[in-house]
């Protein structure tokens, strides 16, 4: 029998039903916030471009795209602490609303970072949508403004998430066995 990726999951958390309905319901509440906004909405990659796609075609409000690469991850599993702008905005974001769009909320320290340099350029006000946040291993005191769910602290892919660049694919979130990272 050939190898699949779902051999990997040891348990799926948020299914794909799970998945559409909460990011219609977070759609409808930012649709209902944002009415007559024109709000600039950023994606911070890689993560967050599914969650992205799916987000802003719930969004029944006029709305302009753009995206960031932000990383304090390197390649291991834990924030180094040191963000890196990898790949910046294109927009200018003087006086408009910014709505940031972010796939988990981990330590808190790149979003702290990014919110910060957002504001200092000028954007009228910023808020934050996170599919996900880990309260457990949380660094940073960070508010979310629309959220999917929360979770304990286990190692999460699918729909966008990846460890070592696999497994964004899976049209779920699952729990990761440990044998694939090397944890117990």
């Amino acid at each position: 029998m050939a190898y699949q990726m779902k051999d990997d999951i040891k348990e799926v958390y948020f299914t794909e039903e799970q998945l559409a309905e909460k990011v219609k319901e977070l759609g409808e509440r930012i649709t209902e916030d944002y009415r007559d906004k024109n709000p600039l909405i950023v994606s911070v990659l890689k993560g967050s471009y599914v969650f992205m796609a799916d987000l802003t075609r719930a969004i029944d409000t006029p709305c302009n795209v753009d995206f960031m690469v932000v990383s304090s991850y390197g390649k291991g599993m834990k924030s180094s602490g040191e963000v890196q702008i990898i790949k910046d905005i294109e927009q200018q974001i003087e006086g408009r609303d910014l709505l940031i769009v972010e796939d988990i909320l981990d330590s808190g320290v790149t979003l702290s970072y990014l919110m910060k340099i957002l504001k200092a350029r000028g954007a009228k006000s910023i808020r934050l949508c996170a599919l996900l946040t880990k309260p457990a291993r949380r660094k940073v005191d960070i508010s979310v403004d629309y959220l999917g769910f929360e979770i304990p602290d286990e190692f999460v892919v699918g729909y966008g998430l990846d460890y070592a660049e696999k497994y964004r694919n899976l049209p779920y979130i699952g729990i990761l066995k440990p044998y694939v990272y090397g944890g117990e």
